[in-house]
């Protein structure tokens, strides 16, 4: 890297102000660009009519029946946010997550009704078992010596099961995100194998055994009853095994790969970046939004600044796409700027 004052001695009459005069001549030179069509838009969906729950954790966020979630994408679509994540929450859990392995299921309905009113927006489902699981862990279960663990290799089988169920349904992606080894070769391969070729995949590659994702759990009803995720998830310490999951699940055939959190892994997405030269998904996730809500109902900050100055930190970092909660209120400060 060339040191400012090399770069000032090579350039003697350079005044760096002169470019910041004005809104217009700001705009004119900046580097990053933030627009609606960058932000994907995760939606909370469960049974019923009519329903619209706010999540106490997340302020204006929704748990929201099939019929309002679609006015939902309505109007995200109206602010010109061109793609949203489902997450079902579903009426009966069980050890295995039948619920997600069966038809009818809440997300199939969901996407289904979305295409039908928006057949060019583009619709991602979660892969996951844990909002399905009476165990809020992100697979079956086996006993192991004294405890019980996830099953990696049984658990591959019902996560390409779900993919396929999500595919026929008319999702545009599928996203696993339980971090199991070998997840993005058995979507693919259960995919393909149904006809789905079309069907792209986006990775939670690098899925950080976060706290950030408290509000989440609540809002998704999928808090583990008993231990953690941290033999799964990656350890926040670590920015090099990232690197090493991102590659494994491009060689799996990844299509985006995805690092969550967004704010403290901002480093692993710019080395993602720079490294792979793939679209890059970073994931602004509950506690990162509930963060912002918190200090601005407090009248600590100015909401609108600030989250604008986030989501364009992450993009500067190198993300292609930003899954965020804050999407329909950046995409309408956007559409004002």
């Amino acid at each position: 890297m060339v040191e400012p004052a090399g770069v000032l001695g090579s350039f003697p009459h350079t005044r760096l102000r002169r470019l910041r005069g004005s809104p217009t001549l700001r705009r004119l030179v900046r580097q990053t660009t933030l627009e609606p069509a960058d932000l994907i838009l995760p939606l909370f969906v469960r049974s019923g009519t009519g329903v619209r729950r706010e999540i106490p954790s997340m302020p204006g966020q929704y748990q929201l029946s099939v019929d309002t979630l679609v006015d939902e994408v309505g109007a995200a679509w109206d602010l010109g946010i061109r793609a949203v994540i489902l997450f079902g929450i579903p009426d009966h859990k069980d050890a295995t997550g039948t619920a997600a392995l069966t038809e009818p299921n809440i997300v199939g309905e969901a996407v289904r009704a979305v295409k039908r009113r928006y057949p060019q927006l583009i619709v991602i489902t979660d892969e996951c078992l844990c909002e399905y699981t009476d165990h809020g862990h992100c697979g079956v279960l086996r006993q192991r010596a004294d405890m019980l663990e996830v099953d990696n290799d049984a658990t591959l089988e019902l996560l390409g099961q779900q993919a396929v169920l999500h595919a026929r349904a008319g999702a545009d992606l599928v996203a696993p995100s339980g971090m199991m080894d070998g997840m993005v070769q058995a979507i693919r391969h259960a995919l393909d194998a149904a006809g789905f070729h079309q069907v792209g995949i986006l990775s939670y590659a690098a899925k950080y055994a976060s706290s950030f994702y408290g509000p989440f759990r609540e809002a998704a009803e999928s808090p583990p009853r008993f231990g953690d995720r941290t033999t799964y998830q990656m350890d926040p310490a670590n920015s090099d095994e990232a690197l090493r999951e991102i590659a494994l699940d491009l060689h799996e055939g990844a299509d985006i790969v995805m690092v969550k959190p967004a704010l403290a892994y901002l480093d692993v997405i710019r080395r993602a970046y720079e490294r792979f030269g793939v679209p890059i998904a970073a994931y602004n996730v509950s506690g990162e939004y509930a963060m912002v809500k918190a200090a601005c109902q407090k009248g600590w900050l100015d909401e609108r600044k600030v989250v604008l100055e986030i989501l364009t930190g992450i993009r500067r970092a190198g993300a292609s796409l930003i899954l965020t909660y804050h999407a329909k209120e950046a995409a309408s400060w956007l559409r004002e700027a």
